[in-house]
Formats: structure tokens, sequence, C-alpha cells
């Protein structure tokens, strides 16, 4: 399994338990907490760092059901793994649609349990991925004049320089240094480079 600085959370209130995955986990390479209630879980100041949470389903104040809400109240979407030894249907089925990866009943194997959490750190480090690359996105639009930015959402609807020109009541050889300097600024490497940008930052004609 790739990743060793990869943290998994465990939230279960049967400290055997814990103990065991730990093991297990520990033994796969990864990092791991463990937390006996919901509420410790949700003191972590670390939280924020987990990139996969192994979580009971019946803890002894918030459910796991109830955690796994709060959590994305929070905006923390974390890849959660449920685990229980007296689960329904029902039950498993709402942990599903709210997002959970999987929904394992006490004893499971192992290597399910490890399966699941290698998808879950995979999934959460491509989510925080793309939200760093969308931060670096929305940093270097930001750096943009209010010029800039009305010849950047000129460009990409395919407007050679002399119409932006016409549009804005500039000069063409201005347009030409603005259109410059907004390829430059967001180190864009072609016009559908810069056109794939504009669809991720929602960029609208001025």
């Amino acid at each position: 399994m790739n990743g060793r600085s990869a943290k998994v959370f465990v939230v279960d209130d049967d400290v055997s338990v814990c103990v065991a995955l730990s093991r297990v986990i520990r033994a796969a390479g990864l990092h791991v907490e463990t937390f006996g209630t919901a509420a410790e879980c949700l003191n972590a100041d670390r939280l924020k760092d987990a990139d996969c949470l192994v979580l009971d389903v019946h803890l002894p104040d918030l459910s796991g059901l109830e955690l796994q809400a709060h959590l994305t109240e929070l905006g923390l979407e974390l890849p959660i793994v449920f685990i229980t030894g007296r689960g329904d249907i029902p039950m498993s089925v709402r942990a599903m649609k709210a997002g959970a990866l999987e929904f394992l009943t006490k004893p499971f194997d192992n290597r399910q349990l490890l399966d699941a959490i290698e998808q879950g750190i995979a999934r959460c480090r491509s989510a925080k991925q793309h939200e760093e690359e969308l931060l670096g996105l929305r940093l270097r639009y930001e750096s943009l004049t209010p010029r800039e930015r009305q010849v950047f959402a000129l460009v990409v609807q395919g407007l050679p320089n002399k119409q932006i020109a016409g549009e804005l009541g500039t000069a063409e050889k201005t347009v030409k240094i603005h259109r410059g300097q907004v390829m430059r600024k967001m180190e864009a490497a072609s016009l559908p480079d810069l056109v794939r940008m504009a669809d991720t930052l929602a960029i609208t004609p001025p």
C-alpha cells in the first residue's frame, strides 16, 4: 500500500477492537490513531489531516451515522469505512447513500478492511490535490488586473485581438499585451489550456 504518511482514524468504543485494528493498519505501513467516542474524534485537532476514517456504527454518544452527518456539516468530506457487530440493510443503505466507502460487519476479513482504507486514502488524496490546484488557479486569477480579466473572458470565447479591442474600446496592440500577461500570469501553455481554466473558474463574458 502506497503512502506511509497516510493517516487513518479509528473510532470504536471497544478497546480490544481498537488495538486489533491498529495492529492491522500499522502493519500495512499506515499511521493510525484511535478514539473511543465520537466526541473524542471531533475534538482531535488533527481530524482535518485524516485520510480515512474507520467508524463503528454504535458508539456511546453520537452514533457513527450521526458523526458522519456532523462531519459533512463541518465540511469534512472524509472517506468513511463503517464497521459494526449488529448492522442491518437499511442502516448500510443510509451509510452508503451518505457517501460511505464500505459497510463491514464484524468479524470481517482484514483484507477487505485494508482494501477499503486504500480506496479511501486514494480518494482523499485526489480530492486534496484538486483543492490545492483550484486554490492555486484562483490565486493566479486574482493576480490579474481588472482589464486583464476582461481580456481573459473574451479570449476564451475565441475572439481575435482586433474584435476584443473593439469590444473594450482600446488598441489592438494593447489587447495583445494584456493577452500575453494573462497567459503568463495564469501559467497557461495554450489557448485550450486557458479555456479549461476558465471553465473551472466559471469565467463569464464581461
